[in-house]
């Protein structure tokens, strides 16, 4: 039973076959946004085994409505000084809204954030991303998918809507993940969907998935960090919780976070949907 953070070996880089492995083993892998170099320092010293340099900065950080205004700049930027501190954790950037429509751009963009430090790059989109997906991969950058909730296809979508709710688009989530999978994707976010066809592609594939609101079937989960320690205004999300409440630091804050994720206590059922 994982119950410590001194239960992590602090001392080894996590690479994509730790990853792999931890998928495996059964290991859960936790994830967390991260922007700066005060919260990487925090993150890396507690465990967290992923941060994702999340374009999600337009909204926490820069106050935008949504995550469509994020420039690569931004990224560039944001990525660099994440890793600039990190010694352990595995260093995913977002790529941006429009930084990857064509495979040049795509490979341009995501070599600019891989010079700035990040191990990976994270892309949204299911059926059009492959041959992206698979230039990239084959050029030597690691990508992780992003399917289900795509927050950078919001309005197209409709809002900030739980996905793959019925058989036709289940069937297409799972194709779709496949499909990246076979791309050259090596890892997976499932974003704001039941809890049985996020299961159903964490069994179907052979890499890490990562939910964030998907359940507690996933290989690991990813929060906002701004939101598990309430700091980000108005109203959560059902998937959100609070991990500061009762503690006396961001640090503590953090481990618990890592504890509940590593040992299956968290997301629980009021955290999912069905």
């Amino acid at each position: 039973m994982y119950n410590s953070p001194s239960a992590v070996d602090l001392s080894k880089p996590i690479t994509l076959r730790k990853l792999k492995n931890m998928r495996d083993q059964g290991e859960k892998i936790t994830m967390l946004t991260c922007y700066d170099a005060s919260f990487a320092a925090l993150m890396d010293a507690a465990g967290v085994d992923c941060l994702l340099v999340g374009d999600s900065l337009g909204m926490v950080i820069q106050g935008n409505d949504d995550t469509l205004p994020v420039t690569i700049e931004d990224m560039i930027y944001h990525t660099r000084i994440v890793a600039n501190i990190v010694k352990r954790a595995w260093v995913i950037a977002d790529m941006p809204f429009g930084s990857y429509t064509s495979k040049v751009d795509a490979f341009e963009n995501a070599k600019k954030l891989m010079q700035a430090g990040a191990k990976m790059v994270k892309v949204e989109g299911g059926e059009w991303l492959l041959p992206i997906v698979k230039f990239l991969t084959e050029r030597g950058i690691p990508v992780c998918a992003h399917l289900g909730l795509t927050p950078q296809s919001v309005h197209q979508i409709g809002g900030y809507r739980i996905q793959a709710k019925d058989a036709d688009d289940q069937a297409k989530l799972l194709k779709d993940a496949q499909d990246l999978e076979a791309a050259g994707a090596t890892m997976l976010v499932l974003e704001l969907m039941p809890s049985a066809p996020a299961q159903q592609v964490t069994d179907a594939l052979q890499i890490p998935t990562i939910g964030i609101g998907a359940g507690n079937d996933t290989s690991g989960q990813v929060l906002v960090i701004y939101d598990i320690i309430n700091l980000y205004p108005g109203k959560k999300a059902r998937f959100v919780k609070n991990y500061l409440a009762g503690k006396d630091n961001i640090s503590d804050a953090i481990a618990d976070y890592v504890i509940e994720v590593k040992s299956g206590a968290f997301p629980g059922a009021e955290h999912s949907y069905e």
